[in-house]
């Protein structure tokens, strides 16, 4: 049954469209005919999840196999949170609209452990039961994968399996092994899960009983002999995995709202506090030629004007410079720019710097950890401090204004010298930004060091939160310098971050105990709320300083020693001595192997990229290149569409993002401004509020003289959500034409209080209707509607149809007009439907 009750509500919450499911490229298949219908969960809003490469890549591998429907959900907002209990309508997936309930899998994305209370917020919702021993065969199983399953403990107690490590082949296998339980074993469902404990990187919790020493630690007792611990699964090799070349497009701003390219998985830097780098080891490079290839694949289906490449550490890529040069060749004359997120100071090269910059100066972001050498070597981060300041200097060069670092405090052996280091670096790097950058800014980012499992530092402290607040709050009061922006993560937040790090089963009731007083987004600092995290903790009885901060004995035994990441406890063992020794580890990459204990040199090795002798032409059609038309004349054309149905809840940049990637898809060239960051030529009218549709809305364009009307209205309509179409297009009207005022008719419908005819004859009848207006300034602006109104008519009581003029560029609004008018309370209207019909003569 496809729930209908979940569209009422997009009226009245905000952000409506991040319930739609009616993004380009989603895909949407016959929900009933599906052998396994899996829901990709992800628990947080909407503009996070789909920011996260890979639940794009489960999306594209389930949905490639014919049998299997795979859809998305996201933990909805707390306001419809709130409209879906008060109606016990149950949450549904975006594309079909389905009840979670009706799934067969449903799993879970586990990136950051403060999400941990929205996984139950979407249980709840679906209405399925918390706990993995109230489920039978009748519910969904509920899987989990993602960073924070490499310590699976605090959460393992909700679920039916977690994956640990690579998911490209672990899921198929999943779903494979699922179907044939379907056909051949249901309903027993002890049964599959034992036929998914055979496969490499699944982890069945209830085939593990926890049990507690005297010390309070909490050792895992086997229940089948053949089953002690769980592998990390490992993709061997990029090339031959599936990758989304037409990856879902978000609406709104998600976080990251560009094309992500991943070019490597792992690094081998070794930097001792960083979990990624031990548990995506060895390092797996993408070859050039695919990733050009992937690339002009993805830009296609996508109309991306930006391209990030991915990998713990971009610079590190072997090709990387090859690689870059390669896209400015395809891409720069289409205004298409690349960024690198991830990178060290010691990779940021001039000659990066260079290609980067070709586009538009896209952000950098180092990585500093520490002000002072000394602590850089404690935790193997090789590089030195004239690195660092040769690289801002390089960046403010080239006409970068904003430069980000980021810093770690309470990293283990820190003391006063290394705090008062870091603000001796950022006053260094001032001077320099100062010097080659009038204007510019430096943001200083600082967070609270937390040890994570399967690092070196597994075995840290971690700094009281007190401490952890006196030494930001230094940090805070020492960097008040103009052109200075300090930032900082919430003390409280990283205590907790802590605790669910190296938690084990004990923290499950905890969970459960702060969900019901009502912590959600714990990881947004306006939703976090410590008290009540303090209540939760006080009352089911959780020693939080036993898991963070007390010192620990390198021979004690951990709630993640079941899982084995491939790195070998003694490697970790080692590196801690290391540490503490102030002695560097050297990158394997380029040097030799450090016998971590990943590599068996035969399934799994580090694979580096080489360049090819030839770089390959992938372009698949023939594209109007700009540099052949810098000299074309060009001509603006007025282009004319609707805007219906659910389209409405687009707001106005939405739809700008919207049109702006339909015409890149489209191949539609267009003439960009000039100067530091070149825009597209594209301008809207008056732009719509949300909710509210219409018949006929304009936006113009400028384009080569060589491209005729019907090639944008056809090239574009391929490409546009539902609710949108391009009705018509033709040449803009000179600038005297165009600056005359418009009659735009409206039709508004109330579905409680109705039209009072006689207020409408009080308005004919009346020589003036006074309506007061607030500018854009704040100013107080008296207008007569009799000079707005052109005509009304009231077809029947709940129903009116309304045209209004524009004078000297200014619209009014139809419901401030009607309002007035019929002297109605914002009440009467806040389910009014108003529908923009068009332009009226």
């Amino acid at each position: 049954m496809t729930i209908k009750n979940q569209k009422t509500f997009l009226p009245l919450v905000e952000k409506p469209s991040r319930y739609l499911g009616t993004e380009i490229n989603s895909i949407k298949k016959n929900f009933d005919l599906a052998k396994l219908r899996f829901a990709l969960a992800f628990p947080d809003l909407y503009e996070i999840g789909t920011s996260h490469f890979g639940i794009q890549i489960l999306y594209n591998i389930l949905n490639s196999q014919d049998e299997i429907c795979a859809e998305r959900v996201f933990a909805p907002g707390i306001d419809m949170e709130k409209y879906l209990k008060a109606d016990n309508t149950p949450l549904t997936s975006l594309e079909s609209r389905k009840p979670l309930a009706s799934f067969d899998i449903i799993g879970f994305s586990l990136l950051y452990e403060l999400n941990f209370t929205n996984i139950l917020t979407i249980l709840d919702l679906a209405k399925i039961p918390f706990m993995a021993n109230e489920r039978d065969e009748c519910w969904p199983l509920i899987i989990g994968g993602g960073p924070c399953t490499c310590n699976p403990e605090p959460v393992a107690d909700f679920f039916d399996v977690i994956v640990v490590g690579d998911g490209e082949d672990a899921i198929l296998e999943i779903s494979k092994v699922w179907m044939e339980w379907k056909q051949h074993f249901y309903p027993d469902k002890a049964k599959l899960l034992e036929l998914l404990s055979v496969i490499q990187g699944v982890y069945v919790p209830s085939f593990f009983d926890p049990l507690y020493d005297a010390s309070g630690f909490q050792i895992l007792k086997p229940k089948r002999s053949d089953y002690t611990g769980v592998t990390r699964a490992v993709i061997d090799d990029l090339d031959k995995s599936d990758f989304p070349t037409s990856p879902v497009i978000p609406f709104g701003r998600p976080v990251h709202d560009r094309l992500r390219i991943e070019i490597a998985r792992g690094c081998t830097r070794g930097c001792r506090f960083c979990q990624a780098g031990m548990i995506y080891r060895p390092v797996r490079e993408r070859s050039v030629d695919k990733l050009l290839k992937l690339t002009d694949l993805a830009l296609s289906s996508t109309g991306y004007d930006e391209v990030s490449l991915l990998s713990l550490s971009t610079g590190d890529y072997v090709c990387i410079e090859p690689l870059l040069k390669s896209f400015m060749e395809k891409y720069a004359d289409k205004h298409i720019a690349v960024s690198l997120p991830s990178l060290r100071a010691d990779s940021l090269t001039p000659d990066l710097i260079n290609l980067v910059k070709k586009v538009r100066k896209t952000g950098f972001t180092i990585a500093v950890e520490s002000g002072s050498q000394r602590l850089r070597d404690v935790i193997n981060k090789n590089i030195s401090r004239q690195q660092i300041i040769d690289t801002v200097a390089n960046a403010f060069k080239n006409g970068w204004r904003i430069i980000k670092l980021y810093f770690m405090t309470g990293l283990p052996t820190e003391t006063d010298d290394d705090l008062h280091s870091i603000v001796d670096l950022v006053k260094d790097v001032n001077k320099i930004k100062n010097k080659n950058c009038h204007g510019g800014k430096i943001n200083v980012s600082v967070t609270t060091f937390i040890p994570k499992p399967h690092t070196p530092f597994q075995w840290a402290s971690q700094i009281c939160l007190e401490e952890s607040v006196e030494k930001i709050k230094w940090l805070k009061n020492s960097l008040n310098i103009p052109g200075i922006q300090f930032k900082w993560q919430n003390p409280e937040v990283s205590i907790l971050e802590g605790l669910w790090a190296r938690g084990d089963r004990r923290l499950s009731r905890l969970l459960l105990s702060a969900y019901k007083k009502g912590c959600r987004f714990d990881g947004w600092s306006d939703m976090f709320n410590y008290g009540l995290w303090k209540e939760a903790i006080a009352q089911d009885g959780i020693d939080i300083d036993f898991f963070t901060t007390r010192k620990r004995d390198i021979s004690e035994p951990l709630p993640w020693d079941h899982v084995n990441i491939n790195v070998d406890k003694k490697f970790l063992k080692q590196e801690w001595e290391k540490a503490l020794k102030c002695e560097a580890t050297y990158d394997c990459r380029t040097g030799d192997c450090n016998n971590c204990g990943v590599c068996d040199f035969v399934n799994i090795k580090p694979i580096i990229s080489e360049v090819p002798e030839k770089i390959l032409d992938t372009s698949s059609k023939q594209n109007l290149q700009p540099e052949n038309l810098k000299e074309t004349n060009y001509k603006k054309f007025e282009v004319s569409y609707s805007k219906l149905g659910e389209a409405k809840y687009f707001g106005h940049l939405e739809v700008m993002n919207i049109f702006l990637r339909s015409i890149k898809r489209a191949d539609i060239p267009v003439k960009f401004s000039r100067g530091f960051h070149p825009k597209p030529k594209i301008s809207f009218d008056d732009p719509l509020p949300v909710g509210m549709e219409s018949h006929e809305e304009l936006l113009y364009i400028t384009v080569p003289e060589s491209i005729n009307p019907e090639e944008i209205v056809t090239g574009m309509n391929k490409s546009l959500p539902e609710g949108l179409d391009i009705l018509k297009c033709r040449l803009a009207p000179g600038k005297s034409a165009a600056n005359l005022d418009k009659n735009i008719k409206y039709s508004v419908t109330l579905k409680e209080a109705g039209f009072n005819e006689k207020d409408l004859i009080d308005f004919n009848s009346s020589s003036q209707a006074t309506l007061s207006l607030t500018s854009k300034k704040g100013k107080k602006i008296d207008v007569n509607l009799k000079s707005f109104v052109v005509k009304i008519n009231i077809p029947d009581q709940y129903r009116l149809e309304i045209i209004l003029k524009t004078i000297n560029q200014r619209k009014l609004r139809p419901l401030e007009v009607i309002k007035k008018i019929f002297n109605l309370t914002d009440e009467n209207l806040s389910n009014a439907i108003i529908i923009k019909k068009g332009f009226s003569p």
